[in-house]
């Protein structure tokens, strides 16, 4: 009865209103819709009329209308007509046993970014079930196959995923969805950035003198810019976790000291996270990169050299802790630099400070080296250490749509 309240509540918006629909880059076949077999709309039916969730407010009628059970089917092929379906495992029958819970998890997302539950538009409606619900699925479902490894009594460690992806991709907005639904669905959700764990100003000033030349090591960003011991620290206290009672405050970063510059914030601001943790997500644009043989980094950069001798410490430091990785993959590397831009425009546009074009090119240069040097290892081989079966790896445009 739950489901049925909340299709009631969303079957408006499941058919974008004309007036607010723009095309996406890639083509959804609106067209040619699946057609929903008996069996399916019969289970459909009965997730709808015997779903064992927490009950809502009373529903009076006994069934769903034709308008809700229509409704349903329109949504149900517009989730399968999703890029990522096959590749994150998802068929017909597993999202039909499951349509209440995709439903509910679009409805929180429509809240959580205010959109209007009742005039989606296609992109709006593309990002919700294309993107950001079929991964949470993703993920709580490996949390859950994390879960029933253990046995009664056992203290489980917190889940951690580990999400790979370029500046700019969109990778912070998701997962800051992601946690948002896992506090919803009743697991607590911690997140961890690897600007986190960036030197503070004095060790980073250090490092600029250490390597004076080094245009990849003035500034924060590549291997070698990071705490690695703090970073072995958190992550380990993080993974113990388990208890209720337990508290501990999470690093950050503030970017904006020091004139842009950054430098770790004070501890007083740090966010505390209480147990027990049930997922971590932790996210960067360089988790999961592999060092390279040094003719390879050379012929890309030679300043590139240091880097990847700086890399050799990572995986002890980052990767060994992930359990699940998604990775974010872009064609080109030339789209960190178009999405920086246009961020840095809008914050003009809105008079806040930006940076020019000409800086924007600057920074973003720093990384561009190893994004042509890691990217397309992380991308065939996944990241070091990560398992086929506890992969996601997603194609996004420029447009950062998945593909």
């Amino acid at each position: 009865m739950r489901t049925l309240t909340a299709l009631s509540h969303l079957s408006p918006c499941l058919t974008p209103s004309p007036s607010t629909s723009t095309p996406l880059s890639h083509p959804l076949p609106f067209s040619s819709r699946l057609s929903l077999p008996s069996s399916t709309i019969s289970r459909i039916h009965q997730g709808i009329l015997s779903s064992k969730r927490r009950p809502m407010a009373p529903v009076h009628s006994t069934a769903p209308s034709a308008a809700v059970i229509s409704s349903v089917g329109d949504l149900f092929n517009f989730i399968l007509s999703g890029p990522l379906m096959p590749k994150l495992g998802f068929d017909s029958d597993k999202v039909a046993e499951s349509i209440d819970r995709w439903i509910r998890c679009g409805s929180q997302l429509c809240r959580l970014f205010q959109l209007e539950e009742f005039k989606l538009s296609i992109p709006e409606k593309a990002r919700i079930y294309h993107f950001y619900v079929p991964v949470f699925i993703w993920c709580e479902n490996q949390l859950l196959n994390h879960k029933s490894s253990f046995g009664e009594g056992d203290e489980i460690p917190p889940f951690v995923i580990g999400v790979s992806a370029p500046q700019g991709s969109g990778k912070t907005t998701l997962v800051f969805a992601l946690e948002y639904l896992f506090r919803l669905s009743g697991r607590n959700a911690a997140s961890l950035s690897i600007d986190d764990f960036y030197l503070t100003a004095d060790e980073q000033g250090k490092l600029r003198s250490q390597n004076p030349g080094n245009a990849l090591l003035e500034l924060r960003g590549n291997a070698g810019s990071h705490d690695l011991q703090f970073s072995i620290e958190t992550l380990t206290s993080v993974r113990k976790m388990t208890k209720k009672g337990m508290k501990m405050k999470l690093p950050r970063y503030d970017k904006s000291a020091f004139g842009g510059r950054g430098d770790r914030a004070d501890p007083s601001t740090w966010p505390e996270v209480e147990g027990p943790v049930e997922v971590v997500l932790f996210e960067g644009w360089m988790l999961g990169f592999k060092p390279l043989p040094n003719e390879v980094v050379k012929a890309v950069d030679p300043q590139l050299e240091l880097v990847n001798k700086n890399l050799k410490a990572y995986y002890d430091a980052w990767d060994k802790f992930i359990d699940a990785w998604l990775v974010i993959k872009i064609k080109d590397p030339s789209c960190v630099y178009n999405w920086r831009l246009e961020a840095e425009v809008a914050m003009r546009n809105d008079g806040k400070p930006g940076m020019s074009d000409e800086e924007v090119l600057d920074f973003v240069s720093r990384y561009l080296p190893a994004y042509k040097a890691y990217l397309p290892t992380l991308y065939a081989e996944g990241p070091n250490g990560s398992k086929p079966d506890r992969l996601a790896v997603i194609d996004i445009d420029e447009k950062r749509n998945p593909i």
